[in-house]
């Protein structure tokens, strides 16, 4: 079984693509290159981090343009310095 093992501070996020076909209102199809990224990832894996804030499991959201894509036995995946992750998502009761 081979995995993926981020080194020097590096985080391995999944990403979740939508297949479906964009159009805008007039009915233009929006080809991928110019489609919005999504900026949400779920963590699979860290590399031994000090202090580290997130852990595998985790929904993050990360700068716009950090990071390697690259697909893994049939899955993407991208792969950024831990300090580009900006925020994470947490679940908390309303008031």
């Amino acid at each position: 079984m081979k995995e993926l093992l981020p080194v020097n501070q590096n985080v391995i996020l999944e990403i979740q693509e939508t297949e479906a076909e964009q159009k805008t209102a007039s009915g233009i199809i929006i080809p991928d290159s110019a489609k919005e990224k999504p900026k949400f990832a779920r963590v699979v894996a860290l590399s031994n981090i000090e202090n580290v804030e997130i852990a595998v499991g985790d929904t993050v959201y990360y700068k716009e343009f950090s990071g390697t894509e690259t697909e893994f036995e049939g899955k993407k995946y991208l792969v950024i310095p831990y300090t580009d992750i900006l925020a994470k998502v947490v679940e908390t009761e309303e008031i």
